[in-house]
C-alpha cells in the first residue's frame, strides 16, 4: 500500500496552528499571520483545481466506452 492511500495524521501544521494560543501575538502580527494564510489558502486552492483537473480528464480517458 502506498503511503499516499492511508488516511493523513491529524497533527498536520494546519491543525498545529489552530490549536496555538494568539493572545502573544501583537495586532500586526495577527495581520501578518492572516496574509500568510491567505497566501497559502489561495496556493491549496489552485492545486486542489489543477488536481481536480487532472481526475477529470484521467476518468475521461479510462471511461469505458458505449456500445454502439
Amino acid at each position: 500500500m502506498d503511503e499516499g492511500d492511508l488516511p493523513r495524521s491529524r497533527s498536520d501544521a494546519a491543525s498545529q496552528l489552530a490549536g496555538e494560543s494568539l493572545d502573544a501575538y501583537s495586532q500586526d502580527e495577527l495581520l501578518e499571520r492572516v496574509q500568510l494564510l491567505e497566501v497559502e489558502i489561495a496556493r491549496v486552492k489552485a492545486h486542489h483545481a489543477k488536481a481536480a483537473d487532472h481526475r477529470k480528464l484521467a476518468d475521461a480517458l479510462f471511461k469505458p466506452r458505449e456500445a454502439d
